[in-house]
């Protein structure tokens, strides 16, 4: 079957659990390359790809979070047949946390847990001025403070052209969005933060606990806003805590809340 929001990595039917993987803003599938190898045999690491990157660089990137989540919920729809999770950094926490809503708005299957990383409560005010219609150098000098950007990238011209477009979508996405009051998700919640995430403060990580029934726990790890790839074993693990081979009938169930 031919899904271009999958890619290579198509959901295979062994996988006890299926992990959906959300990208930060101008990433990719990429991002999670690593993770086939370091997950468990019963986790499968499904990474979203979506439009104008990787595998799909010729399509025109989304820049409004509702097209955005109605085109993900569409492509992981058929694959809500067996347990599954939904993890998401930064940009991706949000589209998460709304595929999410999506789901349970749709009357489909929920996950067994979601997990965001790297990414303030939904409901938080914005912090920072407007980029994504900016003048190119103001844009550069964002990407530059984030810290997820090459400095050779950065320096190519021919390179910048490519990513400008895509970057300027997904903020657009993250800028235009308006969180919408609603009744907290009733699935488990796991929250990653990075002790020097500059971006990101630890008061905004806590307030993902008011978004969840079923219990919440917050885990800061080493690093700057993109902890995410020196820590991502150490993230797999709390992933495999949270989706025990040994208990599947744990499918749904709430972890003991530890936010503090």
């Amino acid at each position: 079957m031919n899904n271009p929001w999958f890619g290579r990595w198509v959901p295979q039917e062994h996988a006890a659990y299926r992990l959906f993987c959300l990208p930060y803003a101008g990433g990719g599938a990429a991002a999670y390359r690593e993770w086939h190898a370091i997950a468990p045999e019963h986790i499968q690491v499904c990474p979203l790809e979506l439009p104008g990157r990787g595998s799909r660089l010729g399509e025109p990137p989304i820049s409004r979070l509702r097209p955005l989540v109605d085109g993900l919920a569409g492509a992981v729809g058929p694959f809500l047949d067996r347990p599954f999770a939904i993890f998401g950094h930064s940009m991706g926490a949000l589209l998460a946390f709304e595929l999410t809503r999506t789901l349970l708005r749709r009357g489909l299957p929920l996950p067994a847990h979601l997990f965001v990383s790297g990414r303030s409560a939904p409901d938080a005010p914005p912090e920072r001025p407007r980029i994504h219609d900016a003048p190119e150098a103001q844009v550069l000098e964002r990407l530059r403070n984030l810290g997820g950007t090459p400095q050779e990238v950065l320096d190519d011209p021919e390179l910048m052209e490519l990513v400008l477009p895509v970057l300027r979508a997904d903020f657009s996405v993250l800028e235009s969005y308006e969180y919408l009051d609603g009744p907290p998700l009733p699935v488990p919640l796991t929250v990653f933060g990075g002790t020097d995430d500059a971006l990101v403060a630890p008061a905004r990580l806590h307030d993902w606990r008011r978004q969840s029934s079923s219990g919440s726990r917050l885990r800061m790890l080493p690093g700057g806003h993109f902890f995410l790839h020196p820590s991502a074993r150490t993230i797999m693990a709390e992933i495999n805590r949270s989706l025990p081979a040994t208990s599947p009938a744990a499918v749904g169930g709430s972890p003991t809340p530890t936010f503090g």
